[in-house]
């Protein structure tokens, strides 16, 4: 079961690709996510950038630098590039500490899945109750159905000083009983969330 369109997620990772023989970065967000778990296809694109990489999109982009938010965008018809940069922008744990915990799936550099969780977190808090929103929470789940570490989730939560994600990770499972995009009936979501909860 999709989530977006599939005419849009096909451009939008088209257009992930042809970004990937262009320029350096770290693949952050729904579509780093769906290389881990191969569940729900991604609409935006997120990206952690160098400076000198957002120079080379300058000649090629209009860019859009969102102050409040502390990220630059890339707005084209359907699709928004969010782009984060070090010592600027902090998705959930500073933009220049997730190089520090990244690897590579398919051609991508992308963070490990527990920080991937961190950051869709934060992304969840920001966009709450909106149809951006309820996409962050499936993919949470997918995360958890995926497996995850939660000794180095813990530990990372430590180190950045953001130990009240746990308890929001609870809420986000109180919050579902089943979700049919991850084919996760009641009897196999209860079953992923007593998991869950053990380790929380």
């Amino acid at each position: 079961m999709e989530y977006y369109h599939n005419l849009i997620t096909e451009k939008s990772f088209k257009t992930l690709q042809d970004f990937k023989r262009q320029y350096k970065f770290i693949l952050i967000g729904g579509w780093a996510i769906f290389l881990y778990t191969k569940a729900l296809k991604s609409k935006d694109i997120d990206v952690v950038i160098e400076y000198d990489e957002l120079e080379k999109l300058k000649k090629n982009f209009p860019l859009f630098k969102n102050e409040r938010l502390k990220k630059y965008e890339i707005k084209t018809e359907e699709i928004d590039i969010d782009l984060y940069l070090p010592f600027y922008s902090n998705p959930g744990i500073p933009a220049e500490e997730i190089k520090k915990y990244t690897q590579g799936i398919e051609g991508f550099v992308v963070p490990r899945p527990e920080i991937l969780l961190i950051l869709k977190q934060r992304a969840l808090f920001e966009r709450i109750g909106s149809p951006k929103g309820e996409k962050d929470k499936i993919d949470i789940i997918s995360l958890l159905n995926f497996g995850l570490d939660f000794k180095f989730y813990k530990k990372i939560l430590r180190k950045y000083n953001i130990e009240k994600y746990p308890g929001e990770l609870k809420n986000i499972l109180q919050s579902v009983t089943q979700v049919q995009e991850l084919k996760l009936n009641q009897f196999r979501y209860s079953k992923l969330k007593k998991k869950t909860l053990r380790q929380l």
